[in-house]
């Protein structure tokens, strides 16, 4: 298999899974999606579970790429283009944490998932804890604040917003907005005025957790 035929099946994989969910997803819809026979995707993966996992690390590798994305900016504004981009109201978004969130929902039962979405958590949570520390070093965050606590809590709450808002509904720009006026108020020091907390993701080329 090339690497663009591969791609072609993880993009396709991720827009099956937008239209019609993790439970109702069939090898022959991801087919539909690109211009290949359902037997040609059976070739390079054994079944549905095998094309997942695939995806989840596809997923992965462009979930790092967004974190990463944040570099040469004050901590402050990296903590909200994180916000930014892993909290999103657009219609693709929903569709998709939707379909994350049945994923998320086999993971105690299937340790293959569990194992991919913790990699997701743990790096996230890192990555939370190094601007933070970064903060504390450059000044612009409180020297009293915790790393650890303010990612474990970070980590949690973007975990929440994203199956509130599918769950229920729940508008996610109110959730951001109350977690860039807690990074403001919480943990930067008294001396760093927080003029860009409007600053999004698009702004810093960060783009979307997805695309």
């Amino acid at each position: 298999m090339t690497e663009d035929t591969a791609v072609e099946i993880l993009h396709a994989t991720h827009d099956a899974l937008c239209t019609h969910g993790y439970a109702d997803v069939t090898m022959q819809d991801i087919a539909d999606e690109v211009d290949l026979c359902k037997a040609s995707i059976h070739y390079h993966y054994d079944g549905k579970h095998d094309l997942l996992l695939a995806y989840l690390d596809h997923l992965y590798d462009r979930f790092t790429d967004r974190l990463s994305g944040t570099e040469g900016y004050p901590a402050e504004e990296r903590l909200y283009m994180l916000v930014d981009t892993f909290i999103s109201d657009r219609e693709d978004e929903q569709a998709f944490q939707t379909a994350l969130l049945e994923i998320k929902a086999q993971s105690p039962y299937d340790s293959a998932f569990r194992d991919r979405l913790e990699r997701f958590d743990e790096s996230f949570s890192n990555a939370i804890g190094d601007i933070v520390e970064e903060g504390i070093e450059s000044g612009r965050f409180d020297d009293d604040v915790d790393p650890d606590a303010v990612a474990s809590f970070l980590t949690t709450f973007v975990n929440g917003v994203q199956t509130r808002h599918v769950g229920v509904g729940h508008p996610p720009e109110e959730s951001a907005d109350a977690l860039k006026e807690y990074i403001a108020e919480t943990l930067c020091a008294g001396d760093v005025a927080p003029d860009n907390i409007e600053l999004g993701a698009e702004a810093a080329g960060v783009g979307s957790a997805t695309e």
